[in-house]
């Protein structure tokens, strides 16, 4: 059964930096592009970042390019979002997805605030 695990999210002050971590499992990581999204509650989740199968290819949502960066460690089985510059408009919480595929993790919880 194909496992998503996030983790790094938390409560970070304006201007400040996150790195979200995805662990992979059950599946050939490395065989598959990977996607970055985020909700708040009303809306519909945000494609944030994405990234190709050997990482060469990356792809970011207009509000955050620039600001974050989207990365993956096969031998690791783990897709990374370092988050920069982050703003109070970030706070989501913020899921990896296989792309293309309907398999998602649970989310981490990512709130920008003074």
């Amino acid at each position: 059964q194909v496992q998503l695990v996030e983790s790094g999210g938390g409560l970070v002050q304006p201007g400040g930096s996150l790195r979200l971590s995805c662990a992979a499992s059950s599946f050939t990581f490395s065989r598959y592009a990977m996607n970055w999204y985020r909700q708040t509650p009303g809306k519909e989740r945000e494609l944030v970042a994405a990234i190709s199968r050997g990482g060469g290819i990356t792809n970011y949502a207009d509000s955050v390019k620039g600001r974050f960066t989207i990365s993956r460690g096969n031998a690791k089985n783990t897709v990374y979002l370092q988050m920069n510059s982050l703003k109070p408009d970030d706070t989501a919480v913020y899921y990896c997805k296989v792309a293309d595929y309907d398999y998602w993790g649970q989310g981490t919880q990512v709130t920008v605030s003074s």
